[in-house]
């Protein structure tokens, strides 16, 4: 489970100068193994968003406290698992140092397995029997890597697939939501596309974070229009 920074205080701004403190350096080594393509230019760039307010000494150089890291964790966790936009997730934070209690989505993730799983792992694991994994795998929904076994981050797919299985909508009917995404992730793609061209990695972390708001903001508008329609199906 991801930590939550303590309620009250505003924690990542503590004044305590006998805690021990991290550089950058240390601090990226301490993420990366829950965050692996976390960088010190992402790390930066969150600081430069005010999520994050490391110490900084006479010469410059900036030190982390351990409620910097903490702090560091819940966004990353954020991002990662609920495609939440960094102006959410300062709010959250806000909220937390006013000493509010935690919002409950991110403060309750629970982190995906970190590596690959054999189909009956993964089918057990998302809430499908092997044959409707099977049919999920025919229909373009999740795909097996060279040795048959399934990435983690293929879960919410195949959950939502099982999910939706259970009300009688089976794989084969879900094809058009792969065709829409793939749609959308092209439009998408092509918004950051100049971004991604300075190939420098302050460049990518500006596009993951643009990316990210705009899949969120994607899947809001794809709720309210069916939501919308489906109140026309209940003559609302």
């Amino acid at each position: 489970m991801t930590s939550v920074p303590q309620p009250g205080g505003s924690a990542d701004r503590d004044t305590d100068t006998t805690a021990p403190r991290l550089t950058i350096g240390e601090v990226l080594a301490a993420l990366r193994g829950d965050f692996p393509d976390v960088t010190i230019s992402k790390i930066r760039y969150l600081e430069s968003e005010e999520l994050v307010h490391p110490q900084r000494t006479p010469s410059g150089y900036r030190k982390f406290s351990t409620a910097d890291v903490t702090r560091l964790r819940y966004v990353l966790a954020a991002q990662r698992d609920q495609y939440l936009p960094l102006r959410v997730i300062k709010e959250q934070l806000d909220a937390l140092d006013r000493g509010d209690p935690p919002p409950g989505p991110a403060s309750t993730d629970q982190p995906l397995p970190t590596t690959p799983l054999p189909a009956a792992e993964f089918a057990e694991a998302a809430g499908l029997t092997e044959q409707q994994l099977a049919d999920c795998v025919e229909f373009g929904l999740v795909a097996p890597d060279a040795h048959g076994r399934h990435r983690p981050s293929d879960l919410p797919v195949a959950r939502a697939a099982a999910g939706l299985a259970r009300h009688g909508i089976e794989p084969r009917h879900l094809r058009l939501h792969r065709t829409a995404a793939e749609r959308e992730a092209a439009l998408l793609e092509q918004l950051v596309t100049p971004t991604l061209r300075a190939r420098s990695d302050d460049a990518r972390s500006r596009a993951a974070e643009q990316l990210t708001e705009l899949a969120g903001l994607s899947a809001q508008l794809h709720a309210a229009l069916l939501e919308a329609r489906l109140r026309e199906v209940l003559g609302g």
